[in-house]
């Protein structure tokens, strides 16, 4: 990837070496990261090196009367002005111009602080415009005008507000051992920003419960992402999310689907387990028949804070475990319990952000003995 921003915008931290010579140096540091757990080969698991990006968020910057997008600095003292952004996907390197330029010409750029944007693969966009000023009509007629001339979808917001231009949502579709599977991706959600990565790592996770049989508990499944594919694989799934706008996400995206044997249920993990050994009753358990389940895997896919002790011996239950971490140092942490109980079959290493220090890693662990 060029970008005349290298080095200055703190978008991206790593410049040298080029892309392939990056990712070595991932791979490296990681292994021996994890040599205490994994003595063998790490798959590794590219992105492309350029438009890799879906979803982007930029300040709005305001000089005299022109406006520009800006990112925090390298330094992070301060902000650079983004003329270009080879991270982002084509569909939305190829709008940004287009829609400051309509920005300005319909005079909407009055306390305009910030532009978001989430794109799908086939360029489906919807854009948010974050204010410091309340919306009223008039900037409604004008944006429907913006959505209409660029064929996009617009989200106003300010404090306590959110005016929806179109409708609040992309619908992406991923191919997963060549199957497609839709997804909508909500404004102001979490979704993973890499689609490419994405599949590669939903492919990875399918291969490594290729063994496992009967039903599925997942932990963290956000607007269900991995759990839909899952349950293709395994003949129930039982999954679990503490976010009310995933939760409903994730259900809507197993209708999208056509998936029937998957039950959502919207419960911390310590809150879950206090359901499962009795401790506490639960009206969102009440429809869960918890004994139809034969559950010999779980599935953990948590933040950046990673699990908790609790959590963790939880898991431990089971006799297989497929860990995607978005933060390798709390997984080191993590790992120090789990292989007190398991052994580290397999890891994978799935680049999200190139020209980053960041990485995904994934973890697959079988009980000890139970080979």
């Amino acid at each position: 990837m060029n970008c005349k921003h290298f080095g200055e915008c703190g978008a991206c931290r790593v410049y040298e070496n080029g892309y392939d010579g990056q990712l070595r140096e991932k791979l490296e540091l990681n292994q021996e990261r994890f040599k205490t757990f994994y003595s063998g080969d790490i798959s590794v698991f590219s992105s492309p090196d350029a438009h890799y990006r879906a979803r982007s968020e930029f300040k709005l910057w305001h000089e005299g009367d022109d406006i520009h997008y800006a990112m925090n600095n390298a330094t992070k003292d301060g902000v650079i002005l983004v003329e270009e952004c080879p991270q982002v996907n084509e569909y939305i390197a190829s709008l940004m111009p287009k829609l400051l330029k309509q920005i300005k010409s319909k005079d909407i750029d009055f306390k305009l602080f910030g532009i978001d944007f989430l794109s799908s693969s086939s360029g489906e966009i919807v854009i948010s415009m974050l204010y410091h000023r309340r919306l009223d009509s008039e900037w409604e007629i004008l944006a429907k005008e913006i959505a209409q001339e660029l064929g996009i979808y617009i989200i106003g917001r300010s404090r306590k507000q959110k005016v929806v231009i179109g409708q609040d949502f992309i619908t992406e579709t991923l191919s997963i051992e060549d199957k497609a599977y839709k997804f909508n991706y909500i404004e102001n959600s979490f979704t993973q920003p890499n689609p490419r990565v994405n599949e590669q790592m939903v492919t990875w996770a399918l291969e490594k419960f290729s063994n496992a049989k009967d039903d599925l508990l997942e932990l963290y499944c956000g607007a269900g992402n991995f759990t839909i594919p899952f349950a293709t694989q395994f003949n129930k799934v039982l999954a679990t999310e503490i976010s009310k706008s995933s939760i409903n996400a994730a259900k809507a995206n197993m209708l999208l689907n056509d998936i029937k044997n998957i039950e959502f249920v919207r419960m911390s993990v310590e809150e879950f387990v206090e359901a499962l050994d009795g401790v506490r009753e639960f009206r969102r358990m009440k429809d869960i028949n918890i004994a139809e389940y034969t559950i010999n895997s779980i599935f953990v896919d948590p933040p950046r804070s990673g699990m908790d002790a609790i959590s963790c011996a939880f898991s431990a239950r089971y006799e297989h475990i497929l860990y995607i971490s978005c933060n390798p140092q709390t997984l080191v942490r993590d790992l120090d319990i789990l292989c007190q109980t398991h052994d580290v079959e397999d890891m994978a290493l799935f680049d999200q952000f190139p020209y980053t220090h960041h990485v995904e890693m994934g973890v697959k662990l079988i009980k000890k003995g139970s080979v």
